[in-house]
């Protein structure tokens, strides 16, 4: 039986925040496995939307600037939300 790809909950080329902090997760070779590569609250955009077929998931390209991260709905938030704007007015972000 085939499962259907769960929907994307973002478009592309919507501005984004980090929900959390990110880290290495092993998929940037030049960077130490587990080092802090974007802050709670760092501005991204959506760049490519694909798909994880084993779990079902919508993955976000977000380019942070410095990097492109792979990113779950769970990890960005778009900007202009409130969701984002209380993040950022409790000093999580920079």
């Amino acid at each position: 039986m085939m499962i259907e790809p769960r929907a994307p909950k973002y478009p592309w080329g919507l501005e984004v925040v980090a929900a959390t902090d990110l880290y290495n997760d092993g998929s940037l070779p030049d960077v130490p496995e587990d080092q802090l590569v974007i802050v709670a609250g760092g501005p991204g955009e959506i760049v490519q939307i694909g798909h994880h077929t084993e779990a079902n998931i919508p993955l976000y390209m977000v380019d942070f600037g410095l990097v492109v991260l792979g990113c779950t709905e769970d990890e960005i938030l778009p900007a202009h939300s409130a969701e984002a704007q209380a993040l950022l007015a409790a000093g999580v972000a920079p």
